[in-house]
């Protein structure tokens, strides 16, 4: 696999499949075991080819990152959603496929978009993680990012505990 033709880009309607298959791949590496069996199989449905179409035409900035192999990863990020962190930014989702994280494209498409956010007035960024994704929090702690407050959410009827990180 190379990385040296990466890009990092908008996602357009064309992207919407690989993103079906992208988020399929990391959600169910990152939450098994995480977030109960039916619940993680009911949240991955949801976000078929359709639901990314839709989302890529939404105003929350939705980016992917591309190899030679196609779209390999994705965020979402934007004005904070809550005052929970303490932000004026939001990283809602940055995932990259399992078989190419450890090679820094999740660092470059977290500088990109915090980049973004604060070419447009967004300088404090915060994001959530369930709590007991390991590799999410050595990620964001790695990044420099404070643990900044916790909280829970409702992910396809099961409440589980998140931490949310904060960078200045």
């Amino acid at each position: 696999m190379s990385t040296s033709t990466t890009s990092i880009r908008r996602a357009r309607p064309t992207d919407a499949d690989r993103l079906s298959d992208v988020f399929d791949e990391t959600w169910r590496e990152a939450y098994r075991g995480l977030i109960p069996g039916v619940s993680l199989e009911r949240m991955i449905a949801r976000r078929s080819a359709q639901w990314w179409l839709g989302a890529a035409q939404r105003r929350r900035p939705l980016v992917v990152v591309e190899t030679g192999e196609g779209v390999v990863g994705y965020a979402v990020y934007g004005p904070a959603r809550s005052r929970g962190l303490g932000t004026e930014g939001e990283i809602d989702e940055l995932y990259i496929r399992p078989e190419h994280q450890g090679l820094g494209l999740g660092r470059r498409l977290f500088r990109a978009v915090r980049n973004d956010m604060h070419d447009h007035g967004l300088h404090t960024v915060g994001v959530w993680a369930l709590e007991g994704n390991d590799r999410a929090e050595t990620f964001y702690l790695g990044l420099g990012a404070t643990v900044a407050g916790r909280g829970s959410d409702s992910i396809a009827g099961s409440v589980l505990a998140k931490v949310g990180y904060r960078f200045a």
